[in-house]
């Protein structure tokens, strides 16, 4: 029996599910991927159906033990595989562009191998590997076509990612990401702007600007003021209520973008700001390019301008080197920062990194009682300052799948102007992800906010309506449904991940 008359196939079609590992570029990526496998004819598995005819990993070389896991699932689907004539499994990803010569060696059941810079060539690489009965690895060493000028399948109505670059030109020594992504590559400004204006007229009202360093937007089209003009033009787009992004680099945050923000309309008050040390001697050590004063400057040149900003990190604890001195700076700065939100990483070695053969390596005890006191002070600290929203009214983007317990509460969840989650008590009428409520918040908890009363206002917005329509036709054709809208859900701009691989 062939792949395309089994049972899970949908209508004579192939099926196909695309796993995605990491940053918000992986997952902007597998939007990608998942519009070229359409585009070719393939549709989206059931989900939970565990039956796919292909399935893709879209993988990260960043997070601890990303290889061990990889090799996992692939020996997971290999007796699949062989009880399946006609199955394909593709690995794509950091992963892949770092271990070309490894995967098939280690998983010689692995049809497909494709890098970051080659993503477009998936269903040629799938077709080719189906013809001629052996493994495809083809890997580019540079970018073949910027990801936005691809496919896309998306899912979220309401919200979506629009990348302005890709790669980085920095040299952090815990980070492998520019030797996988290559160097910064910006896109045109003209062709961002018509991305977000095309977006808009499908129904999106939030967009998030996405670059692996995305305010060095500009040192590749040699204007050093680009990204600041890029988010003041987003503010003159009819429609585009609320623009973010992510992940900015303390070296490159100037104050014709803090300008910007504020002065904006629709760019939000929330910021991520990656710290990774709060120690000079460990800053120098990582090659990050500035100084617990330069990090605290600015934050508080933002929080002059923008008082109601939310502002979150990332940290790693126990870097090589670093002592208990280094240690309490780090601990001095999140105190002075007082973040929102803090994403929190304890060191471990990434082979092909300069810090992975450093001297000083810490004792994984004495990083995990670093990491506790850290986590420990940031949980106080995240509930402090969201006490201080109760009693505030904020309007709130309604959320598609934010609230875990939403059915069990009777409440709907949304984010508030500077991310925060927030619960809200649900209204008698329709309320439809897209659309803008007006709460009072009355319960702060560390990591989201209550609303118990009743919601003051509804406004139903063409964002809600495009949810509305894409159920509809969801509903009509329940998989493989091409829509050009928003995939794997709403952009976070305060996700579980670390912004841009934690390596910012």
């Amino acid at each position: 029996m062939s792949s395309i008359d089994r049972s899970q196939s949908v209508g004579g079609t192939r099926t196909y599910e695309v796993r995605t590992y990491g940053c918000q570029m992986n997952v902007h990526d597998s939007e990608r991927l998942s519009g070229l496998l359409e585009d070719a004819g393939y549709v989206r598995a059931p989900e939970g159906a565990d039956e796919a005819d292909v399935v893709v990993f879209n993988t990260c070389a960043v997070r601890e033990n990303a290889d061990n896991k990889l090799y996992g699932n692939l020996g997971h689907l290999a007796p699949k595989k062989a009880s399946r004539p006609g199955m394909q499994i593709a690995v794509g990803g950091c992963l892949a562009q770092k271990d070309r010569d490894t995967i098939v060696k280690r998983a010689p059941w692995v049809d497909v191998v494709f890098g970051t810079h080659n993503i477009g060539k998936l269903p040629v690489l799938l077709e080719r590997a189906r013809v001629q009965e052996e493994a495809q690895v083809e890997i580019a060493e540079s970018l073949e076509a910027f990801p936005s000028t691809l496919p896309t399948r998306r899912e979220s109505a309401y919200a979506a990612w629009v990348s302005i670059s890709v790669g980085c030109n920095n040299t952090c020594t815990f980070c492998i990401v520019p030797a996988l992504r290559g160097k910064e590559k910006d896109r045109r400004p003209g062709d961002i702007l018509a991305e977000i204006e095309a977006l808009v007229a499908e129904g999106v009202s939030e967009i998030t600007l996405l670059g692996q360093n995305v305010n060095a937007y500009g040192s590749d089209i040699g204007d050093r003021e680009a990204f600041s003009k890029l988010l003041r033009a987003c503010g003159t787009i009819d429609g585009l209520e609320r623009v973010r992004f992510t992940s900015p680099h303390p070296r490159d945050f100037t104050d014709d973008v803090i300008a910007a923000m504020a002065e904006t309309p629709n760019v939000m008050p929330q910021l991520h700001m990656p710290l990774q040390s709060g120690s000079d001697p460990v800053l120098k050590a990582m090659r990050r390019s500035y100084r617990q004063d330069r990090f605290l400057g600015i934050i508080e040149k933002v929080r002059a301008a923008i008082p109601h900003a939310a502002i979150s990190t990332d940290i790693i604890v126990g870097f090589p080197g670093e002592t208990e001195e280094d240690f309490e700076q780090t601990l001095h700065v999140v105190r002075e920062a007082r973040f929102a939100q803090a994403f929190t990483f304890q060191y471990s070695k990434r082979p092909g990194t300069p810090a992975a053969d450093m001297d000083g390596q810490i004792p994984k005890k004495v990083v995990q009682e670093r990491y506790e006191r850290l986590v420990a002070l940031q949980e106080q600290i995240s509930w402090e300052e969201n006490k201080k929203q109760v009693g505030r009214t904020l309007e709130l983007m309604v959320a598609e799948g934010e609230g875990r317990k939403d059915d069990t509460t009777h409440r709907l969840s949304g984010r508030a102007p500077d991310s925060r989650l927030v619960h809200f008590t649900k209204p008698d009428h329709e309320v439809r992800p897209g659309d803008v409520v007006t709460v009072e918040i009355t319960y702060a908890a560390p990591h989201h906010l209550l609303a118990e009363g009743p919601v003051l206002d509804v406004r139903r917005t063409r964002a809600g309506d495009a949810w509305e329509k894409r159920n509809a036709a969801e509903k009509a054709k329940p998989v493989g449904v091409m829509l050009g809208l928003p995939k794997i859900g709403a952009p976070e701009p305060m996700p579980a991940v670390a912004s841009g691989c934690g390596c910012d």
